[in-house]
């Protein structure tokens, strides 16, 4: 398998996918900010309504132009609960003219089942809301946004073994594999911590497995392009190596956050430290350990 290709520019998203072809672009995964006045460094994530929702048609707007025809764009919002509605109004906005809604998840981050024998069992991770009106919000969701509604997916690239084994035998569509689709509920937890300060040098990241099953349930193959135009530290871009996309490109407006991400990329792993914003970012164009390519400047057109 060769190696992914990797294009990371500090640069604003609309102004870099604009240098970018038409239909250029198999696979979009981003999160962009969510408007729910988090510190970012280099962005203020507290504008009005109405100004957020134009500035996301912008941008949404070159996302389009850019996707191929048969193409998928996960868009990866949160919201909180004094202001519930905020994924949903973007959604509904890009629905408008720009896309169809072929499919919702849900990013599950917690989560409290109990067993068949009757034991309550907790898993997963979420930060404490003290509030006598609001319970804690352990989930975020994935839209999965195409140009025609009718993008081809692989269901069990992301699959699951059936828990009750003789439906491998009833149902004919099975065609004898202990697997089936895994839903639209995607567990996925955060690692645990000590410092977020020192392990996670961003205020909103999500895992790479999630960026991962995007990947593979749109059909991950090494001739695919994928596009991030919200980089953040790179977790859209470890997954594409993980899955071995032929070639990412990713735009963020922090130079030390691509910084972290091309440490990331060239050292094989996302467990990242506060030093690596201090690290000094490799040279226009370097080959890592594995043979991946890095790139400053945009080289695809």
């Amino acid at each position: 398998m060769n190696p992914t290709e990797f294009i990371l520019n500090v640069e604003d998203c609309v102004k870099g996918m604009r240098e970018l072809a038409d239909e250029s672009v198999d696979l979009v995964v981003t999160s962009p900010p969510y408007n729910l006045g988090i510190k970012y460094r280099n962005y203020h994530d507290a504008r009005n309504s109405d100004e957020y929702l134009s500035w996301c048609r912008e941008w949404a707007k070159e996302v389009r132009r850019v996707l191929r025809l048969e193409g998928s764009f996960f868009l990866n919002l949160g919201a909180c609960p004094s202001n519930p509605l905020i994924p949903h109004e973007l959604v509904v906005e890009l629905k408008r003219s720009l896309f169809i809604l072929q499919n919702t998840f849900h990013w599950i981050k917690s989560i409290t089942i109990e067993t068949k024998a009757g034991e309550t069992v907790s898993a997963g991770h979420f930060k404490p809301l003290q509030s006598d009106r609001f319970v804690n919000d352990c989930h975020e969701y994935v839209f999965h946004l195409t140009k025609t509604g009718r993008t081809p997916l692989d269901r069990l690239a992301i699959g699951v073994p059936y828990s009750d084994k003789s439906n491998i035998k009833r149902w004919a569509h099975t065609k004898g594999r202990d697997s089936r689709c895994r839903g639209n509920n995607w567990f996925i937890p955060y690692k645990t911590i000590v410092s977020r300060s020192m392990e996670r040098p961003h205020p909103a990241t999500f895992p790479t497995k999630l960026a991962e099953y995007c990947i593979k349930l749109h059909g991950s193959r090494p001739d695919l392009v994928m596009l991030d135009p919200f980089l953040g530290i790179g977790h859209s871009a470890f997954a594409a190596k993980q899955c071995g996309i032929g070639r990412f490109i990713g735009f963020e407006i922090d130079a030390e956050y691509v910084k972290v991400a091309r440490r990331a990329l060239e050292k094989g792993s996302t467990e990242l430290t506060q030093r690596l914003l201090l690290d000094t970012a490799p040279s226009r164009k370097k080959r890592t350990t594995d043979g991946t390519m890095l790139f400053d400047a945009p080289e695809f057109r």
